[in-house]
């Protein structure tokens, strides 16, 4: 008899104690399950019992990056008992699984076609209808396996990525909390490959920017999106979720991702962090996502008549908790209000204004590197609040002019909803090679209290000091409702606690608004 560590007896103990609550639905068991090379998954296996002989759509779950193979079963419970074999297994050098991290290298995409393979053989699955679904790292990695596998048919990628270098380095800015995180997580909870373990040496150092950098050329291959058209060849359908405050995967790369897919697609995003949207719902419990997800796949796999197929592609849902539905992102975007941009005034606070009228012509410069009040908040922790309605906070009146441009709305004395990605448009001239900005979005209050929106980082890496150029920034995408009484108020400084900057004290940056390129702030505003 195979002798299983400790750690997998105790998982096969909760797992059988999870299965009352379905009894007579399913049975559940402990595996090892050879990999692409031979090494061992540890894997749990459940398959439906009492409902037929089968053969039962197949659904493949790698856990999330430190994370075992516990994470689904709650919910591959309730899809065992609604007649789906459901594989849950931990992926390649985390806790039970053999081998190193390889930061979804092509090993661990290669073991999800060796557990289907293995599925096949060993349990009462249907080849031709097999999916796909995990949370963050299991997400991406479903993606990818589904672009090199056309056995699967439906895939579910739930706070994942799509572009990697959009992800981990977005517009050249390193998110180094989160970064940090991430190889903690992998050093605590697996055994790093030499590329983890390259990465993870030069945060140490705290070289943030060299160890993202490092990892940049084995990214493409590492990104669904790089292989997207392999999707449409094979007609995969394709359901991502996210989180509108994601602090590692953002929302932009997905909705790019999304645009380019041509068969069967939904995009649903909602107010929380990583991971924190569905992770109930992994433990089975209620979940919107996962509904949304188990519907996916039994239209998709099951042949279900459920309407998935007419219901809106694009599902954004408000702080209030309100579903919109759009047909694509374009109709989201659709009739945005495009502000102009003008000359910062005032003495003590000098403010511009975000207008209808043209304004051009003018020039406004702030100082590098200085704290200004104005930030993003804490990886994980602000957007999970955010998803109780506690955005993070600035006093928009005691925010340092002398490092920060501010333009604002006048005050709507009627609410407004915005819903959608902001996009600001803005000519720079730096007088140093090297500056990372960061642009915010606020909700303001009569009393210039301000809550976050939207914010983005950009860096200008190799620019030529005293030459201006123009940047076009999308913020991320948020779904949020406005009360009247309140304006939106734009904040672009120098420095974010969150991200790592090439921004020094020393140096300016002039913001401008030529007559041929004027500035503009567009926002999707209704």
């Amino acid at each position: 008899m195979r002798k299983i560590s400790s750690w997998s007896m105790s998982c096969l103990l909760l797992c059988v104690a999870a299965a009352p609550a379905f009894a007579g639905g399913f049975t559940g068991s402990y595996q090892r399950i050879p990999g692409w090379n031979g090494d061992e998954m540890g894997a749990f296996v459940m398959v439906p019992k009492d409902q037929g002989a089968g053969p039962f759509p197949l659904l493949v779950m790698p856990a999330s990056w430190g994370a075992p193979n516990l994470e689904y079963v709650g919910r591959g419970a309730a899809l065992a008992g609604k007649g789906y074999v459901v594989v849950s297994y931990t992926s390649r050098g985390f806790y039970d699984s053999a081998g190193q991290i390889d930061i979804a290298g092509p090993g661990t995409v290669e073991d999800v076609s060796s557990v289907i393979d293995w599925a096949l053989a060993h349990t009462p699955s249907d080849p031709g209808k097999i999916g796909a679904s995990g949370i963050s790292y299991g997400a991406g990695i479903s993606l990818l396996a589904a672009e090199r596998d056309p056995r699967i048919k439906a895939v579910a990628a739930l706070s994942g990525w799509a572009d990697l270098e959009a992800s981990l380095y977005a517009n050249r800015t390193v998110s180094q909390q989160g970064t940090a995180l991430l190889v903690v997580a992998g050093a605590l909870t697996g055994r790093p490959g030499p590329e983890l373990a390259a990465a993870t040496a030069r945060i140490a150092r705290g070289d943030f920017d060299g160890a993202v950098a490092g990892l940049l050329p084995v990214v493409p291959q590492r990104s669904p999106a790089t292989e997207a058209a392999a999707l449409n060849r094979n007609g995969t359908a394709v359901l991502l979720a996210n989180a509108f405050n994601d602090s590692l995967f953002p929302p932009g790369q997905y909705i790019d991702f999304y645009n380019g897919l041509s068969g069967p697609k939904q995009l649903l995003f909602s107010h929380g962090d990583h991971a924190t949207v569905e992770a109930p719902g992994a433990l089975g419990l209620p979940n919107e996502i996962y509904d949304a997800a188990g519907r996916w796949f039994d239209r998709y796999l099951k042949g279900a008549a459920n309407g998935v197929e007419r219901e809106p592609a694009v599902r954004l849902k408000s702080q209030d908790g309100d579903w919109r539905g759009y047909a694509d992102w374009n109709a989201v975007q659709r009739g945005a209000t495009v502000f102009a941009l003008s000359r910062p005034s005032g003495l003590l606070a000098p403010t511009g204004d975000l207008q209808s009228a043209p304004s051009t012509g003018w020039n406004h410069t702030i100082l590098t590197g200085l704290p200004t009040l104005a930030d993003s908040g804490l990886a994980f922790i602000s957007g999970f609040l955010q998803s109780v309605q506690v955005a993070p906070q600035a006093s928009i009146p005691l925010v340092a002019r002398a490092g920060a441009g501010v333009w604002q709305t006048p005050i709507y004395w009627t609410g407004k909803q915005l819903s959608g990605m902001p996009q600001l448009h803005v000519t720079v001239t730096p007088s140093q090679s090297e500056v990372t900005l960061f642009a915010y979005l606020y909700s303001v209050d009569l009393l210039g209290n301000g809550s976050l929106l939207s914010h983005k980082p950009y860096s200008l890496r190799g620019a030529r000091p005293g030459v201006a150029q123009s940047v076009d920034l999308r913020l991320e995408a948020t779904s949020w409702d406005i009360p009247a009484g309140r304006r939106l108020v734009l904040v672009v400084d120098t420095t974010d606690p969150r991200y790592t900057s090439a921004s020094t004290i020393g140096g300016t940056v002039s913001f401008s608004s030529p007559a041929s390129n004027p500035s503009t702030l567009t926002v999707p505003l209704h």
